[in-house]
């Protein structure tokens, strides 16, 4: 007989990526015998540089609240059952709304009052940008893959106008706006740890970590603690099943893209409040499409999607250091590993669920027969 497919929930939650994730490190570090170097002395430096030291830490977290953000937005959509791959540009257009917002009021409010305004500006922005490929979907079956896909191009193209013809600030070349005023800068983490007595390296790592963590318990409350979360999840496994129960797709449909949307749209966030103090060309930096990995390794649920968002932003700080320290390694080299972690956790994800059924088929409790 052929070994089970199904998993115990807690290989399938942990066992699963971890050996998905090994096999990509694995032949990540023939890449990099082949370019020539240690793949051990690789993996050391990749470690000391994210979590070794706390300029690493501040850095590995800060690129994962970006990755928490886009991650929960598509973990969001996949319940609903849509893949939306649109993160980019909801980031993207999300992060003009909290500018604006930062631009008009950062030099008038204090940040008490910035911060929920600029939390709106962002969320209602990437939102609406999620809306229109949402309701395409749901009234007129457009495909949800393609229309995002576009409006990623569209959000880039219409932000590079934005920034050359309208935004920029008078009397320069560089498309980007004037520094926002301090009301807007989010507090950094070494600047709060400061107030109680705790020294922390000066890093980019800011508030907007906290409030990714926020999000992510509010994700967790939506989607599995109330009836609307219920109805999403019933609405992204069966279809008719949900219309029997009264449930209408269609409005599911746009309901979960305007959240998906809302919680790309709050990247700005963390890069534009909290690091750049600038609306500026490319400002997501492609964590719309890091956040589709995230969400996949982390198996769509908030504290694994935390957990991958750590992962990737531990590569994203260690390869900036392993390319100093190791010449025959650029930046490029994080973009194949986080390639191979996208292929085994994404596209070869079953390769080792059958292989990993057999082993532990003989720790499986023994099914009572039917009476």
């Amino acid at each position: 007989m052929s070994a089970p497919r199904k998993l115990p929930r807690w290989a399938e939650l942990g066992l699963l990526p971890l050996v998905n994730l090994l096999a990509a490190l694995i032949l990540s570090g023939v890449v990099v015998k082949i370019l020539g170097e240690s793949p051990w002395a690789a993996c050391k430096l990749m470690l000391a540089g994210s979590l070794g030291t706390q300029d690493g830490i501040g850095y590995t977290l800060y690129y994962a609240t970006n990755f928490m953000f886009t991650g929960l937005a598509v973990a969001v959509a996949y319940h609903a059952g849509l893949f939306n791959i649109g993160g980019e540009g909801q980031a993207y257009i999300g992060g003009l709304g909290s500018g604006l917002v930062a631009l008009w009021l950062g030099d008038r409010a204090p940040f008490a009052v910035v911060l929920p305004c600029a939390i709106l500006g962002s969320a209602s922005f990437g939102a609406a940008w999620a809306f229109i490929p949402a309701w395409l979907q749901a009234r007129r079956g457009s495909h949800i893959v393609i229309t995002t896909i576009m409006f990623n191009f569209i959000g880039a193209a219409l932000m590079t106008y934005l920034l050359v013809n309208v935004l920029i600030k008078p009397g320069q070349q560089s498309p980007e706006t004037r520094e926002f005023g301090a009301g807007a800068f989010m507090p950094l983490a070494s600047d709060v740890l400061a107030k109680v007595g705790i020294t922390f390296a000066a890093t980019p790592l800011n508030f907007a970590f906290v409030l990714a963590l926020l999000a992510a318990v509010l994700v967790w409350v939506l989607v599995w603690r109330t009836r609307w979360g219920y109805a999403i999840r019933v609405a992204g496994q069966n279809q008719s099943a949900a219309v029997y129960a009264g449930i209408s797709p269609p409005r599911i449909i746009v309901q979960a893209m305007l959240l998906s949307g809302a919680l790309a749209g709050c990247l700005g966030l963390n890069e534009l409040l909290g690091a750049q103090h600038r609306i500026l060309i490319d400002c997501p930096g492609g964590a719309g499409f890091v956040g589709i990995a995230v969400a996949l390794m982390g198996r769509n649920h908030p504290v694994g999607i935390f957990l991958a968002a750590v992962l990737f932003g531990a590569l994203a700080q260690g390869g900036s250091q392993l390319s100093f320290d190791m010449p025959k390694i650029n930046r490029d080299m994080v973009v194949v590993i986080q390639g191979l972690v996208i292929l085994f956790c994404g596209a070869l994800e079953n390769m080792f669920r059958v292989p990993l059924a057999a082993m532990l088929s003989p720790f499986a409790k023994k099914q009572k027969p039917a009476a």
